[in-house]
């Protein structure tokens, strides 16, 4: 079949780079696509925000299955004008996509359906949300409602730091739109986790657990940014753990997806926190996650085709996603000034090249005069393949270091937390 991912982005590369290598696919289209994507899909120069003209050209070349990458386009209901146009879709409808859109309906509706989080209030007037402050106290959450980048939540470790993210978001409008309404959630204590599932309305099947390193700086130190980094499988998510998020997280909420009209098809990413109680949801995603594909898809043995059309067809089975044995670890590199700014035009020197056991996705890069440079806030993913995750991070720091641009940046202690579930 001929298959069209919707993106540019490192996600979107992996995407393409592991729908390519699917039995079930022939061809495989990038909307708007990169440069670093041309050896492996087709790249068609096209703003996804024309939905007249995306879904002409999905006519004119017979595509068979749409792959939404970005929540952008998801929340903007292109998967509904698609659909509506005869094509399978892989990814939720506008209605579904909510779950990442808003921050309080996802909140609202984990309340409704008992499906474990932090505590939280809902706030759009400052002085109210300063007083919910007082009350609780630090450490303390605050969020912006809509979709912010993955930069638009704060971790107070004090009231006055909170007090401050929340002027930040409701007076100075930080976050435009997004941040009009703010949620502030009690602080959870433990580790975290992502664990991803293929959905097809009704059926959830998990795909391996990962996880990833919001924070700029080592240590968990500095402000939240995309993610500088993951790995995979993540031991923190014991067999219990992942059985346990299966039962109270990941299948109620698809229920209550379908139960209130807006069945979910596509990926259902559910960002955790392991208490003592449990697994906790942190966040809901309408998508694959950034950079946790770059670690979850290589180690999976099964077509993705296959799986992405079976999910879009209401007609997923477990028997379909098998994975492979060992681990996978992806270091993030930023240019500078990143998360608050970014710096585009350095040139990046160094073998880009796939190997067998290291894979370079491109996260903001742009191709001129012949060579690749930095293009946004993150910039390359590295991915390192091994038989367990200290031989995968050797890999991926080894390439890391053969890579250079003005200003890099990029975190040394990925995968770190692993290592005390391992001894």
């Amino acid at each position: 079949m001929k298959v069209c991912v919707i993106g540019s982005g490192g996600r979107e590369h992996t995407l393409v780079w592991k729908l390519a290598q699917s039995a079930s696919v022939d061809s495989v289209y990038a909307l708007p696509g990169s440069q670093a994507m041309a050896d492996v899909a087709t790249c068609v120069a096209l703003d996804w925000q024309n939905f007249d003209e995306v879904v002409a050209f999905l006519q004119k070349e017979h595509i068979e299955l749409v792959v939404i990458g970005p929540e952008a386009p998801l929340v903007a209901g292109l998967a509904d004008v698609v659909r509506a146009a005869g094509i399978a879709v892989f990814g939720p409808s506008k209605a579904a996509a909510q779950l990442e859109g808003s921050k309080v309906f996802a909140k609202d509706l984990m309340k409704k359906y008992n499906i474990p989080t932090a505590a939280y209030g809902v706030f759009s007037d400052v002085n109210k949300a300063n007083a919910f402050i007082d009350e609780t106290g630090a450490p303390i959450v605050i969020k912006a409602d809509g979709l912010a980048a993955g930069k638009g939540v704060v971790v107070a470790m004090t009231v006055a730091e909170a007090k401050a993210a929340v002027a930040d978001m409701l007076s100075a409008n930080r976050f435009g739109d997004a941040g009009h309404t703010v949620v502030i959630e009690e602080f959870m204590a433990g580790e975290e986790a992502s664990l991803l599932a293929f959905v097809d309305g009704t059926t959830v099947v998990p795909m391996i657990s990962s996880q990833d390193h919001k924070r700029i700086f080592d240590g968990d130190k500095g402000p939240n940014t995309g993610g500088m980094g993951t790995y995979a499988p993540a031991p923190v998510m014991t067999k219990d753990l992942l059985d346990e998020a299966y039962h109270t997280i990941l299948v109620p909420m698809v229920q209550a997806m379908k139960a209130e009209g807006m069945p979910y098809v596509g990926c259902l990413y559910a960002g955790l926190m392991i208490t003592p109680e449990g697994p906790k949801v942190v966040e809901f995603n309408a998508r694959f996650g950034d950079p946790e594909t770059q670690v979850v898809l290589p180690l999976l043995a099964s077509d993705l085709g296959q799986i992405m059309l079976a999910c879009a067809t209401g007609q997923l089975t477990a028997d379909m996603v098998s994975w492979q044995a060992g681990s996978a670890a992806c270091v993030i590199l930023a240019s500078k000034g990143y998360p608050e700014t970014s710096h585009k035009g350095d040139v990046i020197e160094g073998d880009l090249q796939f190997t067998d056991n290291t894979l370079i996705f491109h996260s903001g890069t742009s191709f001129n005069n012949g060579h690749f440079e930095t293009a946004g806030g993150r910039v390359l993913g590295i991915v390192g393949l091994g038989k367990d995750l200290q031989s995968a991070l050797d890999v991926a720091y080894g390439r890391v270091r053969n890579v250079r641009f003005e200003g890099c940046q990029y975190r040394k202690d990925i995968g770190q937390k692993a290592f005390a579930h391992l001894v």
